[in-house]
């Protein structure tokens, strides 16, 4: 692979993951200031940016990197064999980092303080741990199951998947490490606490483990 086209990967998806922080965390920001304490219109609002930011990168930023903008993704690329393991890790490490830029900018955009970390959004116990599997089991089965039936239908189908899934599970759907970890850098409304943050990604990463052994026999091409 050329250096420039490497380069340009790179930087998409960390660009691409930024612009998803800025979305999760600006709209979950103005959500809960204009909501007057209503905590469903909060979400509600930052379901609904976050989807339709989620439909512009994947569309934008696709035929770039792949738009992962997801260590989870990038994992189970990597173990059907589409990215070679280090650019696999050149991904994980733009990810991570373009998500904590994204937080920063978006509290810069709202005048908080950029350095901080969030101390009252507790999201930890069975519930939340199996949510996150869950969570991040369906979206693997959205991208992938989209690839198999309808290549140009991945974008709209994993923003109202990930629109959906604001909603119906009880931890309103991180499904992403480099997101999860990102979140921990914002005292707001879409933050997490940094101590839940572990069990987060092992249970994200888990379930990458077992879509990866279902959904490679559901959607196998018949020769």
């Amino acid at each position: 692979m050329r250096t420039i086209e490497m380069m340009q990967k790179l930087w998409a998806e960390g660009l691409g993951t930024a612009l998803l922080l800025v979305a999760v965390v600006g709209s979950g920001i103005m959500g809960d200031a204009l909501a007057g304490g209503n905590v469903a219109i909060a979400l509600l609002a930052n379901a609904i940016a976050t989807g339709c930011m989620l439909y512009v990168i994947i569309t934008v930023l696709g035929p770039i990197s792949g738009a992962h903008f997801n260590p989870a993704v990038t994992l189970a690329f990597w173990l059907r064999g589409e990215i070679a393991a280090r650019l696999a890790l050149l991904y994980v490490i733009m990810q991570v980092s373009g998500g904590i830029l994204g937080v920063w900018a978006t509290h810069a955009m709202f005048d908080l303080s950029l350095l901080q970390t969030s101390t009252t959004m507790h999201r930890t116990g069975l519930a939340q741990w199996w949510s996150e599997g869950v969570a991040t089991f369906g979206l693997l089965f959205v991208i992938f199951g989209g690839l198999r039936s309808r290549p140009d239908a991945v974008p709209t189908l994993v923003a109202l998947y990930i629109t959906g899934a604001y909603w119906f599970t009880a931890s309103t759907s991180f499904a992403n490490p480099a997101v999860t970890i990102a979140r921990g850098f914002s005292d707001t409304f879409a933050g997490i606490y940094p101590g839940h943050i572990p069990a987060f990604i092992a249970i994200q990463l888990m379930a990458v483990g077992v879509a990866h052994a279902t959904l490679r026999r559901l959607f196998a091409v018949n020769s």
